[in-house]
C-alpha cells in the first residue's frame, strides 16, 4: 500500500509520518515543524554512518556465533 512520500529539506519522509509529526507531535512543543525536520535531518546525517558501522559489526558477531 503506497502512501507516498513528502520531500522535507533533503529527506524523503512517508506522508503518514510527516502528517503525524506535524499534527500530533509538534503542536504544543513550541517547536516549529520546519525546525523539527531540519534537526532530524542533522541527526540522521550525523549518526547514520555510525549506525551502519554498528549494524555491520553486529552482523559479524552474529556470524561468529552462528559458526560456533
Amino acid at each position: 500500500m503506497a502512501h507516498g512520500r513528502v520531500r522535507v529539506g533533503g529527506l524523503q519522509v512517508s506522508k503518514i509520518l510527516f502528517n503525524f509529526v506535524n499534527q500530533e507531535v509538534v503542536p504544543g512543543t513550541n517547536i516549529n515543524p520546519f525546525s523539527f525536520w531540519t534537526g532530524f535531518q542533522t541527526i540522521l546525517t550525523e549518526f547514520a554512518p555510525v549506525n551502519r558501522t554498528l549494524l555491520k559489526k553486529r552482523d559479524e558477531l552474529q556470524a561468529s556465533i552462528d559458526e560456533w
